[in-house]
């Protein structure tokens, strides 16, 4: 039997070149292509253009920072551990992107995605949301892309972005359903669950036609970047030692008898 060839069509490379989708890496891209179009790069095969630029850009810097969070916090307690392994610290922070934070894009990409599979077609976009919130509702799961415990009424980044899609002309029918989603799951819960930043971002993705199962790697590689700058404070400005110390002696104070507390 005949083994499947192994194949990559990415890139090759000999002793004196590297060509990367078509493009010498050396000759037609180090000077010339910015980060994000070398992203673009690798996702679409081709360079984008400059509407497809600009949507892009936006999409990828809104999730690379957000202050203390829960990822920024383990790749600075991995640091202050190991700070001879830096890959090791942002991979901490990296692993913690799930369903609750950050990772929950691929999620909501896919809710839209499978919900309107031939975005082309004429859809009653208000009745679909109704469904849509009606059946997570009787499953009691929770809607991915909607609320955030931090950001309310508004989670701010998400209009932002929007506003982005508007001017590029990516103002479509996966904006206005994830839209849809929220405002009826609000009317129907009666509190405030805005569209979140990861909502956003899944439904400007799914316009630019990124498959929803990749979603969460463009998250990925956005908090990527923020992490390696958290490390950078963490060498100059350290805080993970005086968190866990604090941490450590608040968690079990309760625990320490009051004459050696008094002692102490």
């Amino acid at each position: 039997m005949k083994q499947a060839e192994i194949r990559s069509d990415i890139a090759w490379a000999t002793p004196k070149k590297v060509v990367i989708h078509g493009l010498d890496l050396c000759e037609d891209i180090v000077g010339k292509v910015d980060f994000g179009q070398m992203a673009f790069l690798q996702l679409f095969a081709r360079l984008p253009d400059a509407r497809e630029l600009r949507m892009f850009n936006a999409m990828m810097v809104i999730l690379v920072e957000h202050g203390i969070t829960p990822s920024s916090l383990a790749t600075r307690m991995t640091y202050a551990g190991a700070p001879e392994a830096v890959q090791a610290a942002v991979a901490a922070g990296l692993l913690g992107l799930g369903s609750v934070f950050v990772g929950s894009l691929d999620n909501a990409a896919r809710l839209l995605q499978e919900s309107m599979p031939h975005p082309d077609a004429a859809l009653d976009i208000d009745a679909l949301a109704r469904t849509i919130v009606d059946e997570y509702r009787a499953r009691r799961e929770i809607l991915p892309g909607i609320g955030h415990p931090f950001h309310k009424p508004v989670d701010p980044r998400a209009p932002a972005l929007f506003k982005v899609a508007q001017e590029t002309g990516y103002d479509g029918p996966y904006i206005r359903l994830m839209t849809a989603i929220g405002k009826e799951a609000e009317r129907k819960l009666d509190r405030a669950l805005p569209v979140n930043v990861t909502g956003a971002m899944a439904a400007v993705a799914s316009e630019m036609g990124i498959q929803w199962r990749i979603c969460r790697g463009l998250a990925v590689a956005a908090r990527a970047v923020g992490l390696v700058g958290h490390i950078l404070e963490e060498m100059r400005q350290p805080l993970a030692t005086a968190l866990y110390l604090r941490t450590e002696h608040e968690a079990s104070a309760h625990l320490v008898p009051q004459q050696e507390r008094e002692e102490g």
